[in-house]
């Protein structure tokens, strides 16, 4: 199966778009604050996301007594973009996937970093919303509730279902290239009240491994402690777990497919994958952005869980054309039996047949 990427916005308002898209769309119900353009569109070339939206009505009712809510977008003219962009392609006999980004909001971080990512030297990252805090696992939870509801669907596809981690694109990110990925991860711990409270419920002493991770990434000569490593590992996917299993709880009868990567230190948008994530989902969505072997070995490595793959593969910049081809067939001699493909509204004309094209490479 291929299916496109697509936000409310592409579908609203271009009748074109349906006979443009694959069988299957992966569209946008709640995503993060983003610039995107919308090439092909007949009304618009840019479309400024200004915070992360619930493209949905906000009711007050399900949202009584939370603090963490979303804010409505006014950058869209239906109060249900999604509601009503999924109609059209249901209309048109598309297969219609729910795409649900969970922890990334920095609106919220920046308004609550007492429930935000904390790094060692007490620096927050307002993007990352840390599912340590009951808080933000009851807020993600009844958004993917809200994000589904009353709308006919055929599956659901989480996004940052976990905890986000040092590396963010956006604002104009001049950190690239500055750490090692060993350092990366260590500044991708999580060092907030939450995970520190829940250090010391392991008998780990908390001033004493933030100094440790402190010196860690200061002095690549002291390496942290392999056994309190695997601890914080462990605690970060406890938290994981129970991010996820209250989002699934929350969500009706649909197919899951979550974005992960196997590596189980991986942070960002395609968190690393626990112990017990393969037992609670229908498929994993695999970034392979990058047309290198690393993008391979790690659909290899999760196909070996028995769920399905879904190979996440950009038609965008910096990917060339000419070398997609070869790198969706690799991809599907590794273990994968699905591909997604982002993303149907940022592709200008040009790349447009590329979608068929690598449907056709894929093999379907």
């Amino acid at each position: 199966m291929v299916s496109g990427h697509a936000y409310p916005w592409d579908v609203l308002g271009d009748p074109a778009f349906v006979s443009r898209c694959p069988d299957s769309v992966t569209l946008a119900a709640a995503y993060h604050s983003t610039r995107a353009a919308t090439p092909l569109h007949p009304e618009h070339q840019i479309v400024e996301a200004r915070w992360a939206a619930l493209y949905r009505p906000t009711r007050s009712d399900a949202w009584k007594g939370q603090d963490l809510r979303p804010l409505e977008p006014d950058w869209v003219t239906s109060p249900d973009a999604f509601g009503d962009a999924a109609a059209i392609l249901k209309k048109a006999g598309k297969r219609v996937t729910a795409w649900i980004v969970l922890t990334h909001n920095t609106r919220l971080g920046t308004r609550r970093p007492d429930v935000a990512v904390v790094n060692c030297f007490g620096e927050v990252y307002p993007y990352a919303l840390c599912p340590a805090h009951p808080e933000v696992r009851d807020y993600a939870a009844t958004l993917a509730a809200e994000a589904v509801r009353d709308v006919e669907l055929d599956a659901v596809s989480l996004e940052s279902c976990g905890q986000l981690g040092l590396a963010h694109l956006g604002h104009h990110e001049k950190t690239d290239g500055a750490w090692t990925p060993a350092v990366a991860a260590l500044l991708s711990i999580c060092c907030c009240t939450a995970c520190q409270s829940a250090w010391s419920a392991e008998g780990l002493d908390s001033p004493s491994v933030v100094a440790a991770l402190r010196e860690a990434v200061r002095n690549p000569a002291a390496e942290a402690s392999p056994a309190v490593l695997a601890t914080l590992l462990s605690i970060r996917h406890r938290h994981t777990d129970l991010l996820r299993r209250q989002v699934l709880a929350s969500l009706p009868g649909l197919p899951v497919t979550l974005h992960a990567q196997p590596d189980p230190w991986a942070t960002g948008p395609s968190p690393g994958l626990t112990p017990t994530a393969e037992d609670d989902v229908d498929a994993l969505l695999v970034p392979c952005w990058p047309l290198t072997e690393d993008s391979v070995e790690a659909v290899r490595q999760a196909s070996t869980t028995g769920l399905p793959v879904d190979a996440y593969v950009t038609l965008l910049p910096p990917a060339q054309p000419a070398d997609l081809p070869a790198h969706v067939r690799r991809l599907r001699e590794a273990g994968a039996s699905r591909l997604s493909l982002y993303h149907l509204g940022l592709a200008p004309a040009w790349r447009q047949e590329l979608f068929a094209t690598l449907a056709e490479a894929f093999g379907t």
